[in-house]
């Protein structure tokens, strides 16, 4: 906890608020931006780690992970990370991805 009341700290000296609802307000959407950096990043981790899977070949592999992507997408959709049609479209070039040729993996 002591990142986030650091961070708090440099937030509230960058703008004051003038009333004690808006600084409430501050802090809440200061742990929200946390949050949902945190999801977000590990969207692109798991997109990323799916995309080396199907560059190397691992179909297979590639297809159990394609699921477990899926599932993380919605799972932002639902604490509100990003937007449901923005995960649909990832979603979509994902599976599509999983079947488009590769190019030769690089050694």
């Amino acid at each position: 906890m002591a990142s986030f009341t650091d961070s708090l700290a440099k937030y509230l000296n960058e703008s004051m608020p003038n009333t004690k609802s808006a600084e409430r307000r501050m802090r809440n959407s200061h742990r929200k931006h946390l949050q949902n950096t945190a999801v977000k990043s590990r969207l692109r981790r798991a997109e990323k780690e799916f995309r080396a899977t199907v560059v190397a070949g691992k179909k297979d592999e590639a297809a159990k992970l394609l699921a477990s992507v899926h599932s993380a997408f919605d799972k932002a959709v639902k604490v509100g990370a990003i937007t449901r049609p923005t995960a649909n479209r990832k979603k979509s070039r994902l599976a599509l991805y999983i079947k488009a040729p590769q190019p030769a993996a690089k050694k």
